[in-house]
């Protein structure tokens, strides 16, 4: 990678750090993005609201092929004292974001002024921390006829500068579940008057171990419980209301269903014998990501023709990752980029993307377009 532009985009992803934004709300980032690729190269780019990307074109019959980088930040406050500190109270680049897309930038710096035998699209997709995002950007998939789309994500616990892949699921699917249920309320001396969801909502929970047993499931099956909200706090009333909170989680889409819908039988049963009303919400949904092994083999390749370490993922991730979406419509791979070993773990206080990574990410894009 060039010098002057791996500075260029250091210097951009400590602009990005010090502006961080929730999902849904990145209009400072992207602007920012925007206007570093319109002084910096030729791209044309195509603004999509919340998203946006940029296009190299090699010409009619060319294969077109994406490269994606995440954007947004987390609820975390800034704690460490670092030059590039986050600006605004209450949220940073604790999974850094700001990394990926610095790095993608990056590429398109180097596609931009070396030319490539490909149609290049570089997106830069809003809300992956929600899960909001891909599902709408996924449209450029068939709007372009994108054959192949990559991406990677920085990952502590790994080797610095490693490139760790896996073929098949990389990542869990999970969603969150809001389980509501509605009885009445009653004076605290005579909870016979009315109806007290207490008791349903924990035979629910009682249920769960049973129901996210591996005797019961294929894979991995999770149900963890976030919050159980039951009543109000007023010692004269029996609770007439409760929501049970939960993210279902698994190594497999159709053992999330299966679950999904275990507890919802499980929560109207209950009902129907207390008498209350329950009705379900569901938030923060992401698809399994599942690797095409043809895509894999590829960023295998590039690793060792560029003598850069790849390891090979004994599991996929229980965390979630949005990418999934994409690679239901075409071939593709997310892959690993190590912080090292002992450096702290993305979604924690003490994390900041790592610098030293990006020119790796850059080669690593770089070599993909070559194939």
């Amino acid at each position: 990678m060039e010098r002057k532009n791996l500075e260029l985009v250091i210097q951009l992803r400590h602009e990005l750090h010090q502006h961080p934004e929730l999902s849904n709300r990145e209009v400072w980032t992207k602007q920012r993005l925007m206007d570093f690729l319109k002084v910096n190269t030729k791209l044309r780019i195509v603004d999509k609201g919340l998203w946006f990307y940029a296009i190299y074109r090699a010409g009619e019959g060319k294969k077109s092929i994406a490269f994606r980088a995440d954007f947004d930040a987390l609820p975390m406050e800034e704690t460490i004292g670092i030059p590039h500190a986050s600006r605004i109270p209450g949220v940073s680049h604790k999974c850094g974001h700001d990394g990926h897309s610095a790095s993608l930038a990056g590429f398109a710096l180097e596609i931009d002024q070396k030319g490539a035998d490909k149609n290049i699209f570089f997106l830069f997709q809003h809300a992956e921390e929600t899960g909001d995002g891909a599902a709408q950007c996924a449209s450029i998939i068939k709007e372009h006829n994108i054959e192949e789309i990559f991406a990677y994500h920085n990952m502590s616990g790994m080797a610095f500068q490693s490139v760790n892949v896996i073929d098949g699921t990389a990542h869990c699917a999970s969603k969150g579940m809001t389980i509501h249920m509605q009885g009445s309320p009653a004076h605290a001396s005579q909870p016979e008057e009315g109806v007290n969801p207490s008791f349903a909502i924990a035979k629910i929970i009682d249920a769960i171990p049973e129901l996210i047993s591996p005797e019961n499931n294929k894979g991995m099956v999770l149900c963890t419980i976030v919050q159980v909200d039951i009543g109000e706090r007023a010692f004269g009333l029996s609770a007439s209301k409760g929501d049970l909170l939960l993210t279902i989680r698994a190594f497999y889409e159709e053992e999330l269903e299966k679950l999904q819908k275990n507890l919802e039988a499980l929560a109207q049963a209950q009902a129907d014998k207390y008498d209350l009303k329950v009705t379900f919400s569901y938030n923060d949904i992401f698809p399994e990501t599942v690797n095409w092994k043809e895509s894999s083999d590829k960023i295998r390749q590039v690793c060792r023709a560029k003598g850069i370490q790849v390891v090979e993922m004994p599991k996929a991730f229980r965390g979630s990752e949005d990418f999934g979406h994409y690679l239901k419509l075409t071939k593709g791979a997310m892959c690993f980029i190590g912080n090292g070993e002992n450096y702290p773990h993305v979604h924690t206080y003490e994390y900041d993307f790592r610098d030293d990574i990006i020119e790796t990410a850059v080669e690593l894009f770089k070599g993909l377009a070559e194939l």
